[in-house]
C-alpha cells in the first residue's frame, strides 16, 4: 500500500537522468548576512493569512552549487522540529553507509530431520529487520519453505526477533491514536507494517457487503460480512461500520455498509501488535495449506543464545537453510521519502548501527542508532551542528535541526554516490506522492521532502530555477497555526524557481 508503481519510478528517474548538472557542489552553504533580509511577498502574505509571526520559521534558499550567498535566509541558524523532514537525514545516512543494493535477510533453518514432506523438529525463522514484508513477501517466502519439501512441521514455528531491541513504547504515547499505520514500532520480524487491512466488497444480491482480511490471522474471529446500508450513499463509512477492532481475539462490525461506497480498503493497526508476527505467520501457513502440530511463539532467551553459539536449537546441522532478501535500500527508502513510511525510516535508523565497524552488533536500538549516525554525522559535516535525533523518523517532539545544517547535508548528498537514489526518492512538486497537489505551478521542477506534526510542518529538497541554476529549499514551521501555513512553504518552493 506504500509502493510506487514500477513504470511510474522508471519514468521519474529517467526524467530526473534527463535534468542537466543537477549534482550539486559539497561546499556547505552559508546563512549569510548578505542574503536577502525581507521574506518574498508571497511568503510573507501567506504567513500573515496563516497567523503565523516570522519568529516562528525558519526559510533557506541557496545556491546547491555552493557559488553564491543565499539568496534568502530567515532565521536559517535556529534548529526546529522538522517532522518527517528529518527522513531526509536517515536516508541519505543509510544509502551513504550501507549503500543503494543493501537488503534486509530473513533467514529460515529447518531444525530436526526431514522425512516425506515433514519436519520433525521447528522452523526457525531469524527476522532480519526487513523493512518491507508484505503479505505478498510473506507468502512468497512461506511458499520457497514448502517448495523446498516441507509441508507439515512436528513441532513450533520458533521466530527470533532479537536483531532489534524490543519497543518498550506504548503505540498511542505519540498523540493517543494506538491503531494508526503510522505508529506501528519497530520489529526485526516486522510483518505488513503490524496492520491489518480489511477490504469491503458490496453484495446487494445478499444485501450484504463481504468483509476480507489480510493477512490471515490465527486465533482471532472476524465477521465475514456486514449489512448493507438501507441509504444509498456514501458517507463516513468507516464510522457507519461501527467496527470493534481493540479486541485481539475478535473483529466484529455492528453497523452497515454502504453499496454506493463501492469496493473499500481499510487499513489499521492490530489491537496486540506483539502477537502480530506469529498469528500472521501460523494464520498465513494455515491458509496455504501447510500443516503445524505445535504453535508459532518467539524463542525464549535461553533458545536465542543456543541459536547464536549453534546456529539452531538442537545443535545438529540445519538440513536446508533458506535466506529471503528484502527489497534494495534504494527502493525502501523511495517509499519512506516519498509516502513518509514512519516504521520504515525506524528500521534504517536501527540498521544503522547493525553494520559498526568490527561487525555486526548483537542488538540493535535507538541508541545505537543515535551513535551511529552522531558518528556519520561528524566524518561527514563536521564543521556543521549536529541535528539531534531520537528515532529518525520524524514523529518525535524532541527532534530538532536547522535549515543551515540541514541544507549543508542535501549539498553533500547531491555530490556523493547516492545523489540519483536520493533524488529518485524525493516527491515531485505538483505531481506525485504528497506533493501531489502542492506547489503545482512549478510542477516537475522541485523535488521536496514534506513534514507535518501537530504545530509544524516542513519542506526541504532541491529546486531548478528558470534561468537554469539548481537551489537547495528549506522552510519549516513551528507554531500552533502550523498547518495554515502550507501554503506559504509552497509560495517559497515557487519563489525559488521562479527566481523573483
Amino acid at each position: 500500500m506504500f509502493v510506487t508503481p514500477l513504470p511510474a519510478r522508471l519514468l521519474l528517474a529517467t526524467a530526473l537522468a534527463l535534468l542537466p548538472g543537477w549534482v550539486l557542489a559539497q561546499k556547505a552553504p552559508s546563512a549569510a548576512t548578505s542574503a536577502k533580509p525581507v521574506l518574498p511577498a508571497v511568503v510573507a502574505k501567506a504567513l500573515a493569512r496563516a497567523q503565523v509571526p516570522t519568529d516562528a520559521v525558519t526559510l533557506l534558499v541557496v545556491d546547491a552549487a555552493g557559488k553564491a550567498e543565499p539568496r534568502l535566509a530567515h532565521r536559517a541558524d535556529q534548529p526546529m522540529n522538522p517532522a518527517s523532514v528529518m527522513k531526509l537525514v536517515t536516508t541519505y545516512a543509510a544509502l551513504d553507509l550501507l549503500g543503494p543494493d543493501f537488503v534486509w535477510n530473513t533467514r529460515v533453518l529447518m531444525d530436526g530431520n526431514m522425512s516425506d514432506g515433514v519436519l520433525h523438529g521447528n522452523l526457525i525463522v531469524r527476522g532480519g529487520g526487513d523493512p518491507k514484508m508484505v503479505v505478498e513477501r510473506l507468502q512468497a517466502l512461506l511458499a520457497q519453505i514448502q517448495y523446498s519439501g516441507v509441508k507439515v512441521v512436528r513441532g513450533d514455528i520458533v521466530l527470533d526477533r532479537s536483531a532489534f531491541q524490543a519497543s518498550v513504547q506504548d503505540a498511542g504515547e505519540f498523540d493517543g491514536e494506538p491503531l494508526r499505520p503510522y505508529n506501528a514500532s519497530p520489529d526485526a520480524l516486522l510483518i505488513n507494517f503490524k496492520s491489518l487491512v480489511m477490504r469491503f466488497t458490496p453484495d446487494p444480491l445478499n444485501n450484504r457487503a463481504l468483509v476480507a482480511v489480510e493477512p490471515p490471522l490465527a486465533g482471532i474471529v472476524i465477521d465475514d460480512s456486514v449489512p448493507l446500508a438501507k441509504v444509498a450513499r456514501c458517507g463516513d463509512w468507516r464510522s457507519e461500520l461501527r467496527a470493534s477492532v481493540d479486541n485481539p481475539n475478535r473483529l466484529q462490525f455492528n453497523g452497515s455498509y454502504s453499496a454506493a461506497c463501492g469496493e473499500r480498503v481499510w487499513p489499521s493497526a492490530y489491537a496486540d501488535p506483539a502477537s502480530f508476527a506469529a498469528r500472521a505467520m501460523e494464520g498465513s501457513w494455515r491458509a496455504m495449506g501447510g500443516l503445524l502440530t505445535g504453535t508459532v511463539r518467539d524463542a525464549t532467551a535461553g533458545e536465542l543464545a543456543l541459536i547464536r553459539a549453534r546456529g539452531t536449537l538442537s545443535g545438529e546441522k540445519a538440513p536446508l537453510r533458506l535466506d529471503a532478501p528484502s527489497l534494495p535500500l534504494r527502493e525502501i527508502v523511495r517509499d519512506v521519502n516519498k509516502y513518509s513510511n514512519n516504521v520504515m525510516a525506524r528500521h534504517l535508523f536501527l540498521s544503522l548501527s547493525r553494520q559498526a565497524p568490527g561487525g555486526q552488533l548483537d542488538q540493535a536500538s535507538p541508541e545505537t542508532g543515535r551513535a551511529a549516525l552522531a558518528a556519520w554525522w561528524k566524518k561527514a559535516l563536521p564543521r556543521q551542528p549536529a541535528p539531534v535525533m531520537d528515532n529518525g523518523s520524524g514523529l518525535s517532539r524532541s527532534e530538532r535541526i536547522s535549515a543551515t545544517s540541514l541544507a549543508a547535508m542535501l549539498q553533500h548528498a547531491a555530490s556523493s554516490r547516492v545523489a540519483q537514489d536520493l533524488l529518485d526518492s524525493l516527491p515531485v512538486a505538483g505531481m506525485d506522492a504528497t506533493m501531489r497537489e502542492r506547489a503545482k505551478n512549478v510542477a516537475g521542477q522541485a523535488f521536496i521532502k514534506t513534514g507535518s506534526l501537530r504545530d509544524v510542518t516542513a519542506v526541504a529538497g532541491y529546486a531548478n530555477g528558470v534561468s537554469g541554476a539548481r537551489y537547495i529549499v528549506v522552510g519549516m514551521v513551528n507554531h500552533p497555526n502550523a498547518g495554515a501555513a502550507r501554503p506559504a512553504l509552497d509560495a517559497l518552493i515557487q519563489w525559488a524557481v521562479q527566481e523573483r
